[in-house]
């Protein structure tokens, strides 16, 4: 099969995709409803080939989301989440202001020293939960959700101010590595994004759900003295110390951390050395993540696929209002390209689709090529949507938050970045240099 139906041409891939994306927007069916729709519609169609429609399945994303179900399962069954969340309850409940900071804090620390978003996430996500419960945060409230809105915002907006640690900065680094012979070094891409897409939108997502989900942590109660550690947590805390340390060295051995965590995942349900029984593992996996998460994947890849990336990209491009005497404008109008395509091909799919327009776009604006690369980076990391970002999608998931929540944080956050951190970043590029 060619990349579309000869039949179907593109207003069939079109007219799924839009059909998804608006049916996930509006949350008008299930999440994991829509994406089993979309899967069967697209084989009866045939807008693309089944190796492009179930792609999400065999995307080392998927499966980090599965190991790392099982990995948090297994940190909350062992009680090591309990343990850990009473010791940052000591320092930062009682303030709900500290609270939410100190995770979000967490979130970009985390992300300094290990390169996958879901690991974080699984890492992260038991133990903040645990801290909900040390502060008085029942299931179900909102202080609840917006600890875990925290760790799936923190974790995926704020890493993309550093190079290894999101997966769209990588696709973007390697693109702009074959197509265009562009190098990024780790420092100066931290230099550029770090103060603004970093710390002051770590600040902004921070007063975002504190004034959105309002709650009053209780203060933490004394500490007793923590109980010696069980053989099972003794177990569990050596297995995730080595599996922290396999995806903090990734580069090095070579092994991706997907199964990475595939291999710990495992090692988990394994009888009597494992932690998890099969009647946790299934009530511990939100298997209806995972078919939301292979969709947003699939329907990326049957965009590139079925050409119609392309054609958008094209049409966009001739009526991209680009004037070389006008930089300002021509910053804030690729930043506005990004997030459109953002709708179409999700953060990961961005920067496949625009860094090869990327030399077409700088001549038309006179901004320095790699200026143009590097602003793509504020557009796919400032989501509209939860579904843009699997990330957000799966921290939600693990957290049991409402799509209407996630979708009102994204729409908060994006208004105070465009705003005010799209001007102070576009201030940024020009003190350091990067607008030529």
């Amino acid at each position: 099969m060619g990349q579309v139906s000869s039949a179907g041409g593109l207003w069939l891939p079109a007219v799924l995709t839009a059909a998804t994306i608006l049916l996930w927007a509006t949350a008008r069916l299930p999440e994991y409803l829509t994406a089993l729709l979309f899967f069967a519609a697209a084989m009866v169609l045939r807008v693309a080939p089944a190796e492009a429609v179930f792609s999400g399945f065999q995307s080392s994303a998927f499966w980090l989301v599965l190991s790392g179900f099982v990995l948090g399962t297994a940190i909350r069954r062992v009680g090591l989440a309990d343990r850990i969340g009473r010791l940052l309850a000591a320092h930062l409940s009682g303030s709900w202001p500290r609270l939410v900071g100190g995770v979000v804090l967490l979130t970009y620390a985390l992300a300094l020293v290990m390169p996958s978003n879901m690991g974080r996430i699984t890492l992260l996500m038991p133990i903040v939960l645990a801290l909900a419960d040390q502060a008085g945060l029942s299931e179900g409230s909102g202080g609840r959700r917006a600890l875990a809105l925290a760790v799936g915002f923190g974790t995926f907006q704020l890493s993309a101010s550093i190079l290894p640690a999101n997966v769209p900065n990588l696709v973007m680094a390697g693109a702009a590595e074959s197509a265009l012979g562009v190098h990024f070094a780790y420092l100066p891409y931290l230099l550029l994004h770090g103060p603004v897409l970093g710390l002051l939108k770590g600040a902004v997502l921070a007063a975002c759900l504190c004034a959105l989900f309002p709650a009053r942590p209780r203060p933490a109660p004394p500490a007793p003295a923590p109980a010696p550690l069980s053989p099972a947590e003794r177990r569990l805390g050596v297995l995730l110390l080595g599996t922290l340390a396999l995806w903090a060295t990734d580069t090095l051995h070579g092994v991706p951390p997907a199964w990475v965590g595939l291999v710990a995942a495992c090692l988990c349900l394994l009888p009597r050395v494992g932690f998890l029984t099969g009647e946790e593992f299934a009530a511990g996996v939100n298997f209806r993540t995972c078919l939301y998460l292979a969709a947003i994947l699939g329907l990326a890849a049957l965009v590139t696929r079925s050409g119609l990336g392309d054609v958008l990209g094209r049409a966009i491009l001739a009526t991209l209002p680009l004037d070389p005497a006008r930089p300002a404008r021509d910053f804030g109008a690729l930043v506005g390209l990004t997030v459109l395509f953002n709708f179409v091909v999700t953060a990961n799919g961005v920067p496949a689709l625009l860094t090869p327009l990327a030399r077409a776009l700088a001549d038309a604006s006179g901004l320095p090529l790699v200026t143009v690369l590097m602003v793509q980076v504020i557009g796919y990391a400032t989501p509209l949507l939860p579904y843009q970002a699997a990330p957000i999608v799966v921290a939600m998931g693990m957290g049991k938050v409402p799509g209407r929540d996630g979708a009102t944080l994204c729409l908060a956050v994006a208004a105070v970045t465009f705003l005010v951190l799209v001007p102070l970043d576009y201030l940024w590029f020009r003190l350091l240099g990067w607008l030529g």
